[in-house]
């Protein structure tokens, strides 16, 4: 992992098109902005470990084959 130490106004570019600025520090508590190309997902990392979970719990789900026969068929 690395560590950095900014003030508020620096920035962290990652690859050529991802920029972290650190807007604000108040106490321990840290505002930054993220600027990312909207291929890029961004999410706090405890919305991510919910996706993660519920996308693992509808894999183990089962399937009702019969809702196959209600998709519409491409040709």
């Amino acid at each position: 992992m690395l560590v950095l130490r900014r003030r508020p106004g620096e920035k962290i570019r990652i690859g050529n098109d991802i920029t972290i600025e650190i807007l604000e520090t108040k106490g321990r508590q840290v505002r930054i902005g993220i600027e990312a190309p909207d291929r890029v997902s961004v999410l706090r990392e405890e919305v991510f470990l919910k996706i993660e979970q519920e996308n693992r719990q509808a894999a183990q789900s089962p399937v009702d084959p019969t809702i196959l026969e209600e998709l519409p068929v491409m040709e």
